[in-house]
């Protein structure tokens, strides 16, 4: 997928006109890239469009319009795109009471290493997590982890042919697995070259 460039995004004026038209597609885009992975867990797999809302979204929040804090925020978000050989998905852990919310960060230490994929007929794919930086300490894990899914060529290919896709975790304290459901695979297989 091509990466981001300053010259494709909108102004904030621009975004501000088109956001509510925008923000709508981008969140039915999402619907079939979102996946639950028990009660507490959410996979959001990244795509082109999915990164440009979030940049023009920090863009607008943060009232950047210079060049260089633009081209700061591509830095940081780009790497997020896949790039046709892999899937990227940003990890969500979420508890809404904050008492069990660090519980479970604390019990959940490494889990954002116990996560894959598997294309049907194909070994797992574990993540490749937080390669931007470390994301838990000795104490606890965070709430969100980014998260890369290196797929041989033969799994693309199977991937996009319509073989089945299980995501699942597997942590000594979370463990969850799911199928794919077709429109979720087909998006996904449609990042793959």
């Amino acid at each position: 997928m091509p990466q981001i460039e300053p010259s494709s995004l909108m102004t904030l004026e621009a975004y501000a006109r088109e956001r509510p038209q925008f923000r709508a597609k981008v969140m039915a885009h999402k619907k079939n890239r979102t996946v639950s992975l028990g009660d507490h867990m959410t996979l959001a797999f990244e795509d082109e469009l999915t990164i440009r809302y979030q940049v023009q979204e920090m863009l607008r929040v943060e009232r950047i319009f210079e060049a260089q804090g633009i081209e700061d925020e591509l830095a940081a978000y780009n790497p997020l795109i896949p790039d046709g050989r892999n899937l990227k998905a940003t990890m969500m852990l979420e508890f809404p009471d904050p008492d069990e919310r660090r519980k479970w960060l604390a019990g959940l230490i490494g889990v954002e290493d116990k996560i894959w994929i598997e294309v049907a007929g194909y070994e797992r794919v574990w993540a490749i997590a937080d390669e931007d930086l470390e994301r838990e300490n000795e104490q606890k894990t965070s709430s969100v982890h980014f998260l890369r899914f290196e797929l041989t060529d033969d799994m693309a290919q199977a991937l996009r042919r319509g073989a089945g896709l299980a995501i699942g975790v597997d942590h000594p304290r979370y463990t969850a697995k799911l199928e794919a459901p077709p429109a979720v695979r087909d998006a996904l297989a449609r990042d793959l070259a």
